[in-house]
């Protein structure tokens, strides 16, 4: 399975999808009022099939929940109940109850098998209106699912979800592995010594959401001069969030370019941000790992993850030798073992590929040059 994400054309019978999420939105709290007051009247969770039939009936009374196909209200039926399983299989890991949502920022709603058609070229039917969207590729294999996303700027994109063609095997172009080491004054670290600096684009843009947080915050509530400054503010934050996407974009296929197996250590980016906050979230490193794991998938090129509580830092990467402990101060140390000065990251990248190399078989000769290459 694969997503596509098509811009739909600002034209004034947009308002209608407006309508159509803000309905969705309605319906959303809706269901979770009544899971909540089924919950206090019973002490049981509400079952998702009882939910639908009981929505199902209020919608053919209500008119403006009629602006959302029926499949759509079942999507959000269901939506709800996979966030409630959620909550009760992982709400000691600090998964949170759903909640209510404010309709002006409730985001989309999904269409299953019915209630959308394709025109041909780049027109498209939701319900009984046809819109036209930026046809910048061509939809290949079936189309599942098509979901009408509204962003906080109020442009509407169409996402679809399609049959991916047949996975490809995973082949080996130049046989070289490589590991990363993940660190916040150094984006990654590679095991053959290169080092890839982040950009931090948050850090840099900082003053301008600050002039414009506080230019909105003077303006009066509900005017037209605040809405425009919110606007402002939500085009600062997504030019960070666009330009810091097309950085992973492109260092994503020079990593791809260059190595065919690429190691990472899973790290625990939750506990990370508690303790850099702004710093680990302006590196977004689960961003980049989702786009290089697509971008390898495309490829035909393999991400390999690591234990979490493997030594990586504290193993010398020369005689093996595993410290006792390892100040986070401490950027370079000397193996007291071997005597090898080892460069606090660098090491750890060199560890993180030979483990993920040991995972692997690339054939005798091709495993031999990585390994040797990451070791060198």
């Amino acid at each position: 399975m694969k997503s596509l994400k098509f811009k739909l054309y600002s034209h004034k019978r947009n308002r209608y999808l407006n309508q159509a999420i803000n309905a969705a939105g309605v319906i959303y709290n809706h269901c979770i009022a009544l899971h909540r007051r089924y919950y206090r009247m019973w002490r049981k969770h509400l079952n998702c099939c009882r939910l639908q039939k009981h929505i199902a009936k209020l919608r053919k009374r209500n008119p403006f929940w009629q602006l959302v196909g029926s499949q759509a209200v079942q999507d959000i039926c269901q939506r709800i109940e996979k966030a409630y399983q959620l909550f009760f299989k992982h709400h000691k890991k600090g998964v949170k109850i759903p909640g209510f949502k404010k309709v002006k920022k409730y985001k989309s709603f999904t269409l299953k098998q019915a209630g959308y058609k394709f025109l041909g070229g780049n027109r498209v039917k939701i319900g009984n209106r046809v819109y036209q969207y930026w046809n910048k590729r061509e939809i290949e294999g079936t189309v599942k699912t098509l979901t009408i996303k509204r962003t906080p700027l109020g442009e509407l994109f169409m996402v679809i979800v399609v049959d991916s063609v047949n996975e490809p095997e995973v082949t080996f172009e130049t046989g070289k592995i490589a590991g990363f080491d993940f660190g916040l004054k150094t984006f990654l670290t590679c095991s053959d010594g290169s080092k890839i600096k982040s950009p931090e684009f948050l850090k840099a843009s900082l003053n301008d959401i600050r002039k414009a947080s506080k230019h909105h915050s003077k303006k009066l509530n509900g005017s037209a001069n605040r809405e425009r400054a919110r606007k402002n503010l939500v085009r600062q934050y997504e030019n960070i969030s666009n330009r810091r996407r097309d950085w992973f974009w492109k260092l994503a296929h020079e990593l791809t370019n260059q190595f065919d197996v690429l190691c990472f250590e899973t790290l625990n980016l939750k506990g990370m941000q508690r303790l850099w906050g702004r710093k680990v979230n302006d590196l977004a490193l689960s961003d980049f790992l989702q786009i290089l794991e697509w971008v390898a998938f495309k490829k035909r090129k393999r991400v390999i993850y690591i234990d979490r509580w493997y030594p990586s830092t504290k193993t010398c990467s020369c005689c093996g030798h595993v410290l006792d402990e390892l100040d986070l101060s401490v950027r370079m140390w000397r193996c007291p073992s071997c005597h090898q000065i080892n460069d606090r990251d660098k090491n750890a990248a060199i560890n993180i590929c030979a483990v993920g190399a040991s995972t692997v078989q690339l054939g005798d000769v091709r495993q031999a040059r990585a390994c040797n290459h990451c070791l060198t």
